[in-house]
């Protein structure tokens, strides 16, 4: 039997509204236009904090405000639930599939299984964390652990994930703090920043962006049975892409080949 085929579209940089119109778009065309399954790492430029869905109205006032090397900090709303997330150093993920069995927790640990396995072969030991009745009191997706997040071996979080439904399709998407600096966290959410994970660590030894994208690529071949086909996205999909952005965010610049970065 032969393996379903997925797309694969290569690292982009963009601002995060783009992002957010590029996840969502991904997930329509899935549902309604037959897209395939649709894997893609992106990072986020200028820095940004992405709220929930549902986050907009319940937001420190001073998140207004921030600003990180003469720019403003982004205030963007992503289309799953959770909480703050600072985009700053990090690497974030996108996953756009359909027809995942079980409950909401269980299509997380399904769908978690090949950012456990990639990390694994990079040497950094990833389990799911413990559910925390003080989530809900944080701004701060990143200040506690829930069943749909990663931590390392010492409970220091990794990877934090968000979920939307829709019917059977569904975009899963998440971040993974590489290079955060201290000193804007210390800013955005007036604590001092979380001691440096597992992951955090590989990376000031040397490990790079493109090899763990190329690990937690492999790794998801293996655990969806698929082969991935690298392909970025066309001037046509840029256009409705750009106009998704623009509906649901006043100003935000478009967005295409020649203005992000696209790296392999």
């Amino acid at each position: 039997m032969s393996q379903a085929i997925w797309r694969l579209i290569p690292l982009l940089e963009a601002p995060g509204a783009v992002q957010m119109a590029i996840d969502t778009w991904l997930l329509d065309q899935h549902q309604h236009h037959g897209l395939p399954p649709t894997l893609r790492f992106y990072t986020w430029n200028p820095a940004a904090v992405s709220l929930g869905a549902s986050q907009r109205h319940q937001i420190p006032d001073h998140w207004n405000h921030v600003v990180w090397q003469e720019q403003p900090v982004d205030l963007v709303q992503r289309p799953t639930g959770g909480r703050g997330v600072l985009h700053q150093g990090d690497l974030t993920y996108s996953l756009v599939t359909s027809n995942i069995a079980g409950s909401r927790d269980q299509a997380y640990r399904f769908l978690c299984q090949f950012l456990i396995a990639g990390w694994a072969e990079l040497g950094v030991s990833l389990d799911f964390g413990k559910p925390s009745r003080d989530y809900g009191r944080s701004h701060n997706c990143f200040a506690l652990a829930t069943s749909a997040d990663l931590v390392d071996v010492q409970g220091h979080k990794v990877i934090g994930s968000a979920q939307l439904r829709r019917g059977s399709h569904l975009l899963q998407h998440g971040s993974m703090g590489l290079t955060t600096n201290a000193e804007l966290w210390q800013q955005v959410f007036q604590t001092p920043a979380p001691p440096a994970n597992q992951a955090q660590l590989a990376v000031r030894q040397g490990l790079t962006t493109a090899k763990i994208i190329e690990s937690l690529t492999q790794a998801a071949e293996n655990c969806f049975d698929c082969q991935l086909i690298s392909q970025p996205l066309t001037k046509g999909e840029w256009a409705e892409i750009n106009a998704l952005a623009q509906k649901n965010g006043p100003g935000c610049q478009s967005a295409g080949p020649s203005a992000v970065s696209s790296r392999s």
